[in-house]
């Protein structure tokens, strides 16, 4: 699955190419680019909107790159660039076009993806078993931990080796429980060769080559390495949830947007809900714990629930002294009857940090119950805050993203205007947010901005370098080819500012106003959802009742 292929999108191209245009003209922080020529004719395309961007810049420690498009035989050659927000649901980063399947075409794409994302590595990156795609990571992401799509793997397993799941239908079974349910490598290596000898395909061609690349596939290899996943059946799910529903074999280049726009509008309204029960509902706590208790205030509700059950299997999984070395105490960790699967972990008490060897932290950036059942033992009450991961609280998105990067922000002046304006705009849909939230912190929101706008003019009247830059500059965001032109940028005078800022301010003003109705009827269907949950409920209460009767 590593053959270059050429497509072309037919009439459907200008569309999508309008579309973009379109996007950019309304917000200068939507990015896309161009392979190659403008026509499109031959070159991929990539784009990503100004809220992709700036969910990378909370969430891109690990990114999907979704390519179903290549084995599932789809009509248009749609591929995204996802990863997980603080509530573990997909989060778009960017999406693309690949005409060109090259491996100069994919280094071009994974450029400009990361050109977008104000050139951030992530830490880790899942990506379809692929060469093309494998030499171009290595060429732009030579840091970033590649890993390949577990479920693409056993798919092509099953086709490789159709007549041995139909003559032997336990080998699929076995396979699975190689691959996902050994704890050591040691384990895995020692049951890879058995399953081979069981069913006498120890020189099959492909079950060596998958062996060969295991370090890149098979979990107990990934485990020292962040992927966020919260669960063991993610790591074998597929990889376009985000999409899934939306765009499938049978989508046209002609519904691709429209299709597009509803997914990203169905996630967030998704977050939203997630984002209000975390808010407004209280988790019921299972123990007496102060730790549970702290977490339930910093987590969000999917992460806190994954976090309280693992403290509560510390109750079945006693911690056993078995060295001490003056600052490190080792402790040997299992649950009642199954000693044979005990975990080890290493606990520095000056540091308060603590290692498993399941390394649970390590790969999901949740505390695993080994470690909580050595808290427990040494009267750790409380969540040592290296434990306690930014990007699956409740304060994920809060915090200046801005203040890390100062220092990276660029010295040509139209891309450092570039940076300014998108800067902005993330704090103002911080700020839209919080200030929709109900009619009075409206007021005092509204009251601010209209200050704010006053403040920005008198000092750009003062400011001898308010015509340093001209226009809000689309720097990056222009349509990028594959010699790299630029397109120049056009001065605007004073007045055409005032103009700009003024319709800024209607247009924050009307989004303000947008949003206090979205929420609104939100809260609406939530409380109508809660009476139906009441009704029901008692409805259940008689008729127990009853039966009791």
């Amino acid at each position: 699955m590593s053959a270059s292929r050429q497509r072309t999108l037919g009439g459907g191209g200008q569309h999508v190419l309008d579309y973009l245009r379109r996007m950019q003209a309304e917000n200068p922080s939507f990015f896309y680019a161009i392979q190659g020529d403008s026509d499109h004719t031959g070159g991929s395309i990539f784009w990503a909107d100004a809220t992709s961007r700036m969910n990378y810049t909370y969430f891109g420690d690990t990114v999907i790159f979704d390519t179903t498009y290549r084995t599932n035989r789809y009509r248009v050659p749609f591929a995204s660039f996802t990863g997980l927000n603080h509530h573990g649901q997909p989060v778009l980063f960017g999406c693309a076009l690949i005409l060109n399947e090259s491996e100069s075409s994919f280094v071009w794409l994974l450029q400009s993806w990361l050109h977008a994302m104000s050139d951030h590595h992530p830490i880790s990156i899942t990506t379809d078993p692929d060469r093309l795609i494998q030499m171009a990571v290595a060429q732009i992401l030579p840091e970033t931990r590649l890993r390949f799509n577990k479920s693409s793997i056993f798919k092509e397993t099953q086709e490789k080796l159709a007549q041995l799941y139909q003559s032997h239908p336990t080998f699929e079974t076995e396979f699975g429980k190689c691959i996902n349910e050994t704890e050591t490598i040691h384990e895995f290596e020692s049951s890879w060769v058995l399953l081979l000898e069981r069913y006498f395909v120890m020189d099959n061609e492909w079950l060596q080559s998958m062996h060969n690349a295991r370090q890149q596939w098979v979990p107990v290899y990934m485990r020292d390495t962040f992927f966020g996943e919260l669960s063991v059946s993610e790591g074998s799910g597929v990889l376009n949830s985000f999409f899934e529903g939306f765009v499938n074999p049978s989508t046209t280049i002609q519904m691709l947007i429209k299709q597009y726009e509803k997914a990203v509008a169905t996630w967030h309204e998704k977050e939203l809900k997630a984002d209000y029960d975390t808010s407004n509902t209280t988790p019921v706590l299972k123990t007496p714990s102060p730790m549970e208790k702290q977490a339930a205030n910093l987590f969000t509700r999917r992460i806190f629930m994954k976090f309280q059950e693992e403290l509560v299997e510390t109750l079945a999984n006693p911690a056993t002294k078995i060295d001490d070395s003056g600052t490190v105490t080792t402790y040997r960790v299992a649950k009642f009857g199954e000693d044979h699967k005990a975990h080890t972990v290493s606990f520095n008490s000056l540091e308060m940090k603590a290692c498993c060897s399941c390394q649970m932290f390590e790969n999901s950036g949740i505390i695993c119950r080994h470690i909580l059942a050595v808290f427990r033992a040494k009267n750790v009450l409380t969540l040592p805050s290296q434990y306690v991961l930014k990007r699956w609280t409740r304060n994920a998105k809060s915090g200046a993203v801005l203040e890390e990067r100062a220092s990276e922000l660029p010295n040509n002046s139209r891309e450092s205007l570039t940076v300014r304006y998108n800067s902005l705009r993330q704090e103002a849909i911080k700020y839209v947010e919080e200030g929709a939230k109900s009619i009075h912190i409206y007021t005092v929101a509204m009251d601010a901005l209209q200050e704010a706008v006053k403040k920005v003019a008198a000092a750009k009247n003062q400011s001898p370098a308010a015509a340093e830059d001209g226009a809000l500059s689309n720097g990056d965001n222009q349509e990028l080819h594959a010699a790299g032109d630029t397109q120049a940028v056009a001065c605007q005078s004073a007045d055409e500012k005032e103009k700009k800022i003024r319709e800024l301010t209607m247009e924050l003003e009307s989004t303000n106003q947008r949003c206090e109705v979205y929420r609104a009827n939100l809260l609406a269907v939530l409380r109508d959802m809660e009476e139906q949950k009441l009704k029901l409920s008692v409805k259940v209460q008689n008729a127990r009742l009853s039966l009791k009767e």
